[in-house]
């Protein structure tokens, strides 16, 4: 009985009726990020230097099958980006025009996991949710065409809102848990970050004080576990969204993290009333008539056309989202040793900012016929970017040492020679220590996501 009633007050509340002001806004500033994004693979040739001129990208455990376009293809890919960006943000078509956004935003994902950023994963899955909520309804000229999207008077259900809202909340809060680590607490690497920007006019001569790097890294664990809850009460939102501004304009202005600082504070903005822009727009007047504020009751509009059934399935799904994007950052428990170092379990966790790697990997081909060696040149196969990115990471160093052993059978019709990595890496300022194990012929190690035995523990503990 308590169940069925605590399901039913849930149902009620996720399906009362709201302005789609707040959803329209973040639609607007979505498209206009992917918009500037794509212009700057433009502005600087990132599509040819990343995707063009490799011959070789390691692709995502699964996904092996998923290539580049040919020739100059990928610039025509990215043009239609650009433009599926500006249907989205003036919202014309948007129903098609987020659909076909996603599929070619994610085949670009999937091309080259050494270009794995997480507010590309965070643009992801904020473009799924945007899938299925109608953002279209209020400041979208879809709104303005068609009966059908104008018919809702510009109103939506609580539900397209709050699972943006709580997605936001999941990306926040996990990025202060996963700082909760010795390295983090002993303040690397942000103390080595700093550091490197004690040039900086008026503030640099600060960034090397100790009292001023702990502030920033207890801080931000502050603000991301303790914050984060905070933008849903009313009382504290306002401030708490103040403290988040200046925290990521600090982030711009100090690390080159792309769109991510925007994108998460354009995601922020949902926690406020969803009429915001509305009353905004008026001054603190009333909503305009006829559209209905956050303290809409329920029923209405469009409220009787969705069938019980209907409605108990969404609030499944939405249930099941939610317990997948909090179990998928979790799973690096289940990996033996330090993240940071293995780095499995790494990617789609939100561990952001968190290990700072410097890295030198040798690989060897040893002829399995007669026993001779031969060192690996590394630019030969990769570009100079790829390398930086590969030699970090153990999984892609295995990837690599596949691919020379596929080029070296080819080439010579023979059987798969043994490739041997001797990789040191230091870890935020660590003494460098081996990664790989030396004597592992990596080409007997099939990929697989199963803990790798052929990665060494890290046993250097950070200096004093």
């Amino acid at each position: 009985m308590l169940f069925k009633q605590s399901w039913q007050y849930l149902e009620r509340r996720l399906y009362r009726r709201v302005d789609g002001a707040s959803l329209a806004v973040f639609r607007i500033a979505f498209g206009a990020l992917m918009l500037w994004d794509v212009w700057k693979y433009f502005r600087y040739d990132w599509i040819g230097m990343m995707f063009i001129t490799p011959r070789f990208h390691f692709t995502y455990y699964g996904f092996g099958w998923v290539e580049p376009w040919p020739g100059n293809l990928m610039y025509v890919h990215f043009a239609v980006l650009g433009l599926l960006a500006i249907l989205i943000m003036v919202g014309l078509f948007y129903r098609v025009a987020i659909v076909l956004f996603l599929v070619a935003f994610t085949y670009v994902f999937l091309l080259d996991q050494a270009e794995y950023l997480n507010h590309f994963y965070l643009v992801i899955l904020l473009n799924i949710l945007m899938v299925f909520v109608p953002a279209n309804r209020v400041y979208a000229l879809d709104s303005l065409i068609w009966r059908r999207v104008k018919r809702h008077q510009g109103q939506l259900y609580v539900w397209n809102v709050w699972i943006v809202r709580v997605q936001m909340e999941i990306v926040l809060i996990f990025a202060g848990i996963v700082k909760i680590n010795p390295d983090w607490l002993q303040l690397q690497p942000l103390k080595m970050w700093l550091g490197e920007r004690s040039h900086v006019v008026l503030i640099g001569p600060y960034l090397n004080e100790t009292w001023v790097i702990a502030v920033g890294a207890y801080g931000v664990i502050l603000l991301h576990v303790l914050g984060a809850p905070l933008l849903l009460h009313k009382r504290t939102r306002l401030p708490v969204f103040g403290v988040y501004a200046l925290f990521h304009l600090a982030n711009h202005v100090f690390f080159n993290i792309g769109i991510f600082p925007w994108l998460t504070l354009a995601g922020t903005t949902l926690f406020f009333a969803p009429d915001w822009p509305r009353r905004w727009l008026s001054w603190g007047k009333r909503a305009v008539p006829g559209v209905h504020t956050a303290d809409a009751k329920d029923g209405g509009v469009f409220g009787a056309k969705h069938h019980r059934l209907v409605r108990q399935s969404v609030v499944v799904l939405l249930g099941v989202w939610v317990a997948t994007q909090i179990l998928i950052p979790m799973r690096h428990h289940l990996y033996p040793g330090d993240t940071s170092w293995t780095e499995q379990g790494h990617r789609f966790s939100w561990q952001m900012k968190l290990r700072d790697k410097t890295t030198e990997a040798q690989f060897t081909v040893i002829d399995p016929e007669n026993g001779q060696s031969w060192a690996v040149d590394k630019r030969f196969f990769l570009t100079a970017r790829q390398v930086r990115k590969m030699s970090n990471r153990p999984d892609m160093i295995l990837q690599f040492a596949h691919h020379v052993a596929d080029q070296w059978q080819r080439e010579r019709g023979r059987d798969r020679p043994a490739v041997h990595a001797l990789v040191r890496t230091s870890l935020n300022g660590r003494t460098p220590q081996l990664m790989i194990d030396p004597e592992r012929n990596l080409v007997a190690i099939e990929r697989d996501l199963a803990p790798a035995d052929w990665i060494l523990p890290l046993t250097v503990e950070l200096p004093r």
